[in-house]
C-alpha cells in the first residue's frame, strides 16, 4: 500500500489482449454497500468496458458482489456505473475512439486516499501474431535473465 494506494482487482489480460496508448484515472460513482464490498476486496473486471455516452462516462459489466451484511439496501452486482472525468479527458477519450479499431479498457481498480478509483487506457486490439509475439519477447527476456544471474 504504497501512497495510500490500495488495489482491489487488476484486468492481467488487457496488456495481453490490447495494445495501449493514453492512460487515465477517473472516481466511480457507488452506492455505500458497493463500497463496503470493495474494501472486503471482491471485484471484478474481466468482462468490463467502458461506454462514453451522451451524457458521460458509463463502467459497464464491472461486478462487485453484494455486500454480506447489506440486507435489502443492496446494490445490483453488474450495474452500469457513472465515471467521474473532466470535460476534456472525455473529448479526448471521444476523438480516440472514433479512430477504427480503438476501444477503452478498464485496467485496474483501487482505493486512492479513500476514495475509489478506475485506471483505464485507449487500446487496440491485437491480432494473433502479436499475442504470439509478445509471448516470445517474454520468454527471451527469462532466458536473458536467468544467464546473466547465472553468472
Amino acid at each position: 500500500m504504497a501512497d495510500g494506494i490500495q488495489t482491489i482487482v487488476t484486468n492481467r489480460r488487457a496488456r495481453y489482449d490490447f495494445e495501449l496508448t493514453d492512460h487515465f484515472e477517473a472516481g466511480i460513482v457507488l452506492t455505500g454497500s458497493e463500497v463496503k464490498s470493495l474494501r472486503q476486496g471482491s471485484a471484478q473486471l474481466a468482462e468490463a468496458f467502458i461506454k462514453l455516452g451522451r451524457t458521460g462516462v458509463d463502467l459497464v459489466n464491472c461486478t462487485i458482489p453484494p455486500y454480506e451484511m447489506g440486507g435489502y439496501a443492496n446494490h445490483e452486482p453488474r450495474r452500469m456505473r457513472r465515471l467521474l472525468l473532466h470535460k476534456a479527458e472525455i473529448e479526448k477519450l471521444r476523438k480516440g475512439t472514433e479512430q477504427k479499431g480503438m476501444t477503452i479498457v478498464p485496467l485496474k481498480l483501487y482505493f486512492k486516499g479513500g476514495k475509489a478509483k478506475v485506471s483505464f487506457a485507449l487500446g487496440r486490439g491485437k491480432k494473433t501474431v502479436d499475442k504470439r509475439q509478445t509471448i516470445n519477447d517474454r520468454e527471451s527476456k527469462r532466458r536473458l535473465d536467468r544467464i546473466m544471474k547465472e553468472r
